[in-house]
């Protein structure tokens, strides 16, 4: 099966009750050659209106982690998120929720597809719902972070979710979190060889 073939896939998929309320499969976006994956844990609001992974202000913040720390290009990294379509509270698109476990279920056949498909040297997990997923653990993204694990082969840097950053200190100024993050981009850049 190729990526195009598992998006379409996807782009149909009435697995779980999110189908019922989405506007748009969030499938994933990039390089299907990437050396480099991020993982969320679903679309949000922006995404869902748009159909393309990481878009919001979380995203846009991503995408200067990306270019300005990682010096790559959006488009040379793959970003995914561990379910397609977007968790809400109420299903009436209100506030945004962490995916439950029928969700992920029922969806993350696809993510590891994708992981499949893309080979990626070094995955990175943006907080807790996708680092638990992909290292089968129930500790937390503070005790996780920093140091390597690894998903089937893949050498895994969890990190704190860019959504994090915002609401704990933002996008400027130095907070600890912010740092946290650059340390453990550096990392990232260290095993890659950027």
């Amino acid at each position: 099966m190729t990526l195009a073939e598992l998006k379409a896939e996807a782009l149909v998929c009435t697995r779980c009750a999110l189908s019922a309320t989405r506007n748009q499969v969030v499938f994933g976006e990039g390089n299907e050659k990437a050396r480099l994956m991020f993982i969320g844990e679903g679309p949000g609001k922006d995404e869902d209106a748009s159909g393309r992974p990481f878009v919001g202000r979380a995203g846009q913040l991503l995408t200067r982690i990306i270019e300005n720390g990682l010096k790559l290009r959006r488009e040379d990294v793959y970003i995914a998120n561990i379910v397609k379509c977007r968790p809400t509270v109420d299903g009436l698109g209100k506030r945004d929720r962490p995916p439950d476990a029928v969700e992920v279920a029922s969806c993350s056949p696809f993510l590891k597809s994708q992981i499949e498909l893309i080979q990626p040297e070094v995955i990175v997990t943006l907080g807790n719902p996708a680092t638990r997923f992909l290292l089968k653990t129930s500790e937390g993204i503070t005790r996780l972070r920093g140091k390597w694990h690894e998903f089937e082969g893949v050498a895994v840097m969890p990190t704190y979710h860019p959504s994090f950053l915002l609401r704990n200190g933002g996008d400027s100024g130095n907070t600890p979190y912010k740092r946290d993050v650059w340390n453990d981009m550096k990392l990232v850049i260290e095993k890659l060889g950027l």
